[in-house]
């Protein structure tokens, strides 16, 4: 990898506050003395962008007339973060941003905190996209994010008083988002519904509603690179928003129903979907920006061309698939070229398994998205006789490679029932050039397991892609103390644009000095955390404790149960007298997580925790021993605060499950020791870090496959073991709900009778392993040797190095020129 000198703009930061005053008086109307923190916010974002802009056209110029292929990267979720700080720091900005600020009279982090927060993304998916994004500007890759602008996100969480979760509308964008470059003149039109007739020989699409597809540009600076990308959103909006008539006969609801019926495309992020018209949002949701996306992608790269030559669009752009959600792009690129372009079928599909990539970012066949064909049908009429074509075609090309008739059965794109379903991971697997996974381990269960019988006779379709994260954001930004650490350790700084010049810092990790240091930094990140959470959320937090921290998407795999189960058993034992408070490594346990708003287990498992939270933290026996923290809505700004805080990282999913993990990369890569199942990319953190910087524990794949095979007993661990016993009859009997036995009476019945992910399984593995980290906390210097140690082998984590696999394996495709 190419070392990049960090940017530095040569603007003075007297220069930089007379361009803040000048848009303060001219965009937002007020002067310095007038303005408002979030007055300055505006006006210094203006600022940035206007820097950044001759190199976001020049970006864009080269793009379109050299002979680097781009990337378009296609994905539901874009989780972007704050933007000020990022844009500084890649524009090389920082500097004069503070002095100029401090110039005008304000405090720059109270400029910096006015900006809300993106309401683009849910968890590791769209965390993923974002890092992509900004590695591929960093490498200086033509590069665009292709999505959906979200009005009110996925949701902003709240604890009500018993605990439960409380979905209400993230209102991300009621301020000014002066980000975002809202472009009508470029709209797509999106179509819906209506039916297929044949005319003249051809069949031709009559849709029965549209919506105008409006693109909100957001630029995506390179760190060191000059290169400044495009994440394209789409807001969806009617073409006939408001009918005069109906308003005029006092049917005021009527009168902008076609208004509210397209608007609500872009309403929401994963609209809940156990309903009919949720199915048909989601499908709407897909289709709209995927099919607005490949039409902006042709007019981008054939400029004023009515009949371009699309037999080279695989050779301008490849399309990478995050996850299922965009595979429907797939035959709308079969329909653009045929319906539109007049191309014979042939020469579409040629070119449209050329132009798509297909990541799968999953072990669980349920999250595999499989639509009803008769929904698709309705929805998009000619999209379904498209797959049905390709479906035909498979199964031809399948009965010539292979006699076995019930895996070309289990193969099938279009189950062959009353009720046919469509399975879109098969068509992304079918249809596109390559299929990744996104850790080894997952990659190989994608092979063997998941996608078995497509990797039994595509072998060579599939590869491994490892995830990773920027060094830039979850370093840089938001750990600055040991950002500066190990620049005075290394010597340079040059190691954020190459993370495996971190392998430098091993030698430091026997320097007492050094370790002191390494030891201060940590201690003051975890003061920083424990006075944000104060004054967020009012926690009282220990920082002389171990912080201990989860924070996962709350889903049952993840086994926050096992978790919590662990800390319920433990003040269980100094409640009875087994065990004393005194002889107990103090702890803060800090979890973080938003459930699915319809996952009932998933959100009782958020009120158990709050609920136990509620009791250990007022029991005066386990004060200054336990204490737990949730913070609610936990997003990217708690995240950059809490990481580098962050000395034990829960990473305890069940074994085969999880398919990479991008939060154990940001953890190690700050300093925090793991522990953790082998699972995702568990297994190569903990080959990188070495196995003894490393808790393991809990069952293996295959334990975990012949345990399944043998039939799973939960009840027998809960007998077995009188921890375990303990703290399940505490949640019983309505210790953590006021004495209620009902409240946590399904979560009890799927511990004992159920347990899929064999929380009861693993308990004691769990407990076991926790005594090994007692006694390695207890010994400061040698706990912040294996922490410096995480971090100076955790260099291959960084997106940087992800993109470059996929430049590699998958898009063929490179930097522009200097």
């Amino acid at each position: 990898m190419t070392e990049l000198t960090a940017p530095k703009s040569s603007i003075s930061s007297k220069d930089f506050a007379n361009e803040i005053r000048e848009l303060l008086k001219y965009e937002q109307g007020v002067t310095p003395e007038q303005a408002s923190a979030a007055d300055v916010y505006v006006a210094a974002s203006s600022a940035v962008r206007r820097h950044l802009m001759d190199s976001w056209m020049k970006t864009q110029q080269d793009m379109v007339n050299g002979n680097t292929k781009a990337v378009g990267y296609l994905s539901a979720e874009f989780l972007m973060g704050r933007q000020l700080r990022n844009s500084l720091l890649n524009a090389g900005l920082t500097e004069q941003f503070n002095e100029a600020v401090k110039e005008l009279g304000f405090d720059a982090q109270k400029v910096i905190d006015a900006e809300y927060e993106p309401g683009l993304g849910n968890g590791g998916l769209g965390r993923l996209a974002a890092c992509f994004i900004d590695s591929l500007a960093s490498l200086g890759v033509p590069a665009f994010g292709y999505g959906i602008q979200y009005k009110y996100g996925i949701f902003r969480q709240e604890f009500d008083e018993e605990g439960k979760q409380v979905e209400r509308p993230d209102y991300w964008l009621a301020n000014e988002d002066p980000w975002g470059h809202i472009d009508y003149g470029r709209s797509q039109r999106v179509n819906f519904g209506g039916e297929v007739v044949e005319e003249d020989g051809k069949r031709v699409w009559k849709p029965a509603w549209a919506v105008r597809a409006i693109p909100v540009d957001y630029m995506v600076p390179g760190y060191a690179s000059g290169r400044v990308n495009t994440l394209r959103l789409w807001q969806a909006k009617s073409y006939d928003e408001f009918d005069l008539l109906e308003f005029n006969k006092s049917e005021y609801m009527k009168a902008v129903e076609p208004q509210v019926q397209a608007e609500n495309i872009s309403k929401i992020l994963y609209p809940e979907d156990s309903t009919q018209v949720g199915k048909e949002l989601r499908l709407e949701q897909q289709y709209f920006f995927t099919s607005a996306s490949l039409h902006d992608a042709i007019r981008v790269f054939y400029p004023g061309q009515d009949k371009p030559d699309l037999t080279t669009f695989a050779d301008k752009i490849t399309f990478q698939l995050n996850d299922t959600h965009p595979v429907i792009g797939i035959p709308e690129l079969m329909r653009i070229l045929i319906d539109e372009y007049g191309y014979d079928w042939d020469t579409a599909w040629t070119v449209t398994t050329k132009t798509f990539n297909y990541t799968c970012h999953t072990l669980l066949p349920e999250a595999l998205e499989v639509w009803p064909a008769s929904l698709i049908g309705k929805l998009l009429p000619r999209h379904l006789e498209i797959i049905e074509k390709i479906n035909d075609q498979f199964l031809a090309e399948l009965a010539d490679l292979t006699d076995d008739q019930d895996k070309i059965e289990r193969m099938r794109i279009v189950t062959d029932e009353d009720d046919a379903k469509v399975r879109m991971a098969y068509l992304a697997t079918y249809a596109g050039s390559h299929v990744n996974g996104v850790a080894e381990l997952h990659s190989q269960l994608l092979k063997d397991v998941t996608l078995r019988d497509f990797s039994d006779l595509f072998d060579a379709k599939f590869t491994n892609v490892t995830n990773g994260v920027t060094p830039r954001r979850f370093m840089k930004l938001a750990n600055p103390g040991l950002s500066e650490l190990i620049t005075e350790g290394l010597g340079t700084d040059k190691w954020l644009s190459d993370l495996e010049l971190l392998k430098g810092l091993e030698p430091l990790a026997q320097d007492d000095e050094f370790v002191k240091k390494f030891a201060k930094v940590k201690y003051d990140n975890k003061v920083k955390f424990a006075q944000f959470a104060k004054d967020e959320y009012g926690f009282d937090l220990d920082a002389s404790t171990m912080f201990d921290t989860m924070i996962k998407r709350l889903h049952e795999y993840k086994r926050q149960a096992l978790k919590i189960l662990e800390v319920i058993a433990t003040y269980a034992d100094i409640k009875s007298g087994k065990v004393n408070a005194d002889d107990l490594t103090p702890r803060t346990f800090i979890f973080g997580a938003k459930s699915a708003p319809g996952y009932y287990m998933a959100k009782l498992t958020i009120q158990l925790i709050n609920n136990v939270a509620k009791v250990i933290n007022n029991d005066p026996d386990v004060k200054g021993k336990l204490k737990i923290a949730f913070p609610y809505n936990y997003n990217i700004r708690v995240a950059q605060l809490l990481i580098p805080a962050t000395e034990l990282d829960e990473q305890i999913s069940q074994a085969g499950k999880e398919a990479s993990g991008t939060s154990n990369m940001k953890f190690a890569l700050n300093g925090a020791l793991t522990v953790g199942t082998l699972d995702g990319a568990n297994v190569e953190i903990r080959a990188r870090v070495g196995a003894e910087n490393f808790f393991l524990f809990g069952m293996t794949v295959d334990e975990v496959e012949a345990l399944y095979a043998a039939g799973y007993d939960p009840s027998k661990y809960y007998e077995a073991d009188p921890r375990l016993k303990a703290a399940i009859d505490m949640v019983a009997n309505g210790t953590f709900s006021d004495g209620d036995a009902e409240t946590y009476e399904p979560l009890v019945t799927d511990w004992l009778k159920k347990d899929w992910f064999m929380t009861l399984a693993d308990f004691t593995a769990y407990h076991d392993i926790q005594s090994q980290i007692d006694t390695l906390y207890a010994d400061q210097l040698e706990w912040n040797r294996k922490a410096i140690l995480n971090v100076a082998n955790s260099g291959y984590f960084s997106s940087d190095r992800s993109i470059e696999d996929y430049l590699e394996r998958i898009w063929m495709t490179g930097p522009l020129d200097k």
